[in-house]
């Protein structure tokens, strides 16, 4: 049996739930990155929210390390520059956290046709990164281990 504790959720869900403009443009990210539902964007949207809070909670204090760790954290994320500031932490958009993801990784790098097949090809164990399989579409691929994704078991066609 599973652990008695209630699971937290790991996304906010939007005030307004009716808002056309909103759902609109959900529906295009849908589409565009082949997700599967809207929590995906939610879950998306949380983690930009919390590196954004976090960068302007360090520009508030002043303190230089921890400034230094979350723009290296960025940077192997791919997110950033090595070189960059709070103030392009504070720059970033749902979609630049969304184009790390493996599903969209594994198709802009034409090992999948479209998004959606690259998503049941990472479900169905057939990518490796670094040699490991991962099973989750939304792991977030560090900018080292990109060149390192390879398909296993399926032909290419």
């Amino acid at each position: 049996m599973g652990d008695p504790r209630k699971q937290k959720r790991k996304y906010e869900k939007p005030l307004r739930p009716w808002d056309q403009k909103r759902i609109l443009e959900e529906v295009e990210i849908l589409k565009k990155y082949g997700l599967r539902r809207k929590n995906e964007i939610y879950k998306a949207g949380s983690i930009l929210r919390n590196f954004r809070r976090n960068a302007r909670r360090l520009a508030a204090q002043k303190n230089e390390k921890q400034e230094k760790e979350l723009i290296q954290k960025l940077n192997r994320l791919g997110l950033i520059e090595k070189e960059s500031s709070l103030d392009d932490v504070l720059d970033l958009k749902l979609e630049n956290i969304l184009d790390r993801r493996l599903q969209t990784v594994v198709f802009s790098r034409g090992l999948a046709k479209t998004p959606k097949q690259a998503r049941q090809f990472i479900v169905h164990g057939h990518v490796k990164v670094n040699q490991v399989k991962v099973k989750w579409p939304s792991f977030l691929v560090p900018k080292e281990f990109e060149k390192d994704i390879k398909l296993i078991g399926v032909s290419n066609e």
